[in-house]
């Protein structure tokens, strides 16, 4: 009974283990341009503690571009990690009728990912260093108009949206535990959903769900991070409703 026990344990621990990854995406980058000289910046955080700060500017009536850094470093008694992300990208914008906006956006990312892996007496058992890099491509659609909900005593406008965004992965420069390792590739396609509620002028609360799949099976580079994310944004001298 205690070997079943143990043999249990052992398919267990491999599982959670096969769930690591050095990837942690960053929130996608959803401005809603809508006209020349329009602003759009925020900051997102989500439970794992990854921060994540973009800006958008619109470049002309049409050209829109697009940067986000992402930063993740805990230190937990069974694990350590520290990650760091950034992303540049250019694209097109338009609106459709008097309400909605659609944009596409490609681009770049790059960063680094180191992993330490400890058990329980705070013992490193396990170290991964690796370079990461992508090349992205990505949609976004929205409506400009709002819902509005009543509630503590005032109205809240509240806009939804939706994006997919394609990742071309290349994780190299691998180390594990000092020693090179196999680099991995591998592309993650990223739906996501958005609510965004109106706090005060500009200023509005941004919750995205979605999830995140890796369509070759990998490793390391794969698609077992969320990219559920909360924040504050805000879009400067766009066209709020109607043209």
């Amino acid at each position: 009974m205690n070997t079943s026990l143990r043999a249990l344990f052992s398919v267990c621990l491999l599982g959670l283990a096969s769930c690591r990854s050095m990837y942690f995406p960053p929130t996608p980058n959803a401005p809603m341009l809508t006209q020349q000289g329009e602003f759009s910046g925020g900051a997102h955080v989500n439970f794992q503690g990854n921060f994540t700060a973009q800006g958008a500017y619109a470049v002309t009536d049409g050209l829109g571009v697009i940067g986000t850094a992402s930063f993740l470093h805990t230190d937990k008694k069974r694990k350590a990690l520290d990650h760091d992300f950034a992303e540049l990208g250019a694209g097109y914008f338009t609106r459709l009728g008097d309400h909605r906006v659609i944009e596409g956006y490609a681009g770049y990312g790059f960063g680094t990912s180191h992993r330490t892996e400890r058990d329980g007496d705070g013992m490193v058992t396990e170290r991964l260093d690796a370079k990461l890099e992508k090349v992205f491509v990505q949609v976004n659609y929205s409506s400009k108009d709002s819902k509005v909900v009543r509630a503590l005593g005032r109205e809240w406008p509240i806009s939804y949206g939706t994006a997919l965004r394609v990742s071309f992965m290349n994780m190299y420069d691998f180390k594990l535990n000092g020693v090179p390792g196999p680099n991995e590739k591998n592309i993650l396609l990223e739906p996501i959903t958005w609510t965004r509620v109106q706090l005060a002028g500009p200023l509005q609360f941004q919750f995205i769900s979605g999830s995140n799949f890796g369509l070759r099976h990998r490793k390391y580079m794969k698609a077992s991070n969320s990219v559920f994310n909360f924040g504050l944004l805000m879009n400067i001298g766009g066209q709020p409703g109607k043209r």
